[in-house]
């Protein structure tokens, strides 16, 4: 069991999430340059957040082409774990391993804050560590954070469950208009979503940055120690 953390020019939470596997988690984990070809000896991979090659063209659109990329589709495909976080989501959907697209903040603006997150859907390999309905609070930092799809995709995610996170407030209400609720003014207030196998995930915020008390909260530990769990069998 190990998890492989790709690295891209212009990742800046590639140790963040290392350490929150590794040192957290206690997953064995390994940062994995985007030029490799192969990932053979891993079980699972992340994609960090940051700004893949400045995040030029659009936010991913370039580190969809780097080699790793074929590689990641194949583990995707095998139905192995695939966790794209921030900048990985963009890259995922760049990729079409995901749905729908990431657009400018609806202000125009970096955000930087913390969110509340309602789980919408229940998931074996990411999730399993929460129930449906639950509230976490993550913190968020991106300026192209605006999931958006068209009504054909929407309806499908909501019928297939591959809905993982929404944007709410402290008290679970779901307002999708309300910038205190949803910040970027992602649709349907989404948060993160799955693909159909329900095995990759890809989320705008950051549960690397909340793993221990000593930084304002522990709910991203839920998603690594789900992803353990799994692994373990």
């Amino acid at each position: 069991m190990k998890i492989a953390v790709i690295v891209f020019p212009g990742s800046n939470c590639d140790f963040d999430v290392y350490y929150a596997l590794k040192e957290i988690a206690g997953i064995p984990s390994e940062l994995v340059w985007h030029k490799e070809k192969t990932l053979k000896n891993f079980s699972g991979v992340v994609l960090p957040g940051g700004f893949s090659y400045g995040d030029y063209l659009r936010a991913g659109a370039i580190a969809k082409f780097s080699p790793i990329m074929e590689e990641v589709k194949r583990f995707a495909e095998e139905g192995k774990p695939v966790l794209g976080i921030c900048n990985g989501f963009q890259i995922l959907t760049e990729a079409g391993l995901l749905e729908g697209a990431l657009l400018r903040n609806r202000s125009l603006k970096f955000l930087c804050q913390d969110v509340f997150l309602k789980v919408e859907n229940k998931n074996p390999i990411f999730l399993k560590e929460l129930k449906k309905g639950q509230i976490i609070k993550l913190p968020i930092a991106h300026m192209d954070g605006n999931y958006f799809c068209d009504d054909k995709t929407l309806k499908e995610l909501i019928k297939n469950k591959q809905i993982a996170f929404r944007y709410c407030l402290h008290n679970g209400k779901i307002e999708e208009e309300n910038i205190k609720a949803n910040p970027n003014g992602s649709l349907y207030s989404i948060a993160g979503i799955f693909n159909k196998k329900g095995n990759v995930l890809g989320m705008m915020p950051h549960p690397e940055r909340y793993v221990e008390k000593i930084l304002g909260s522990r709910d991203g530990i839920y998603i690594f120690r789900s992803l353990k769990n799994f692994l373990m069998g």
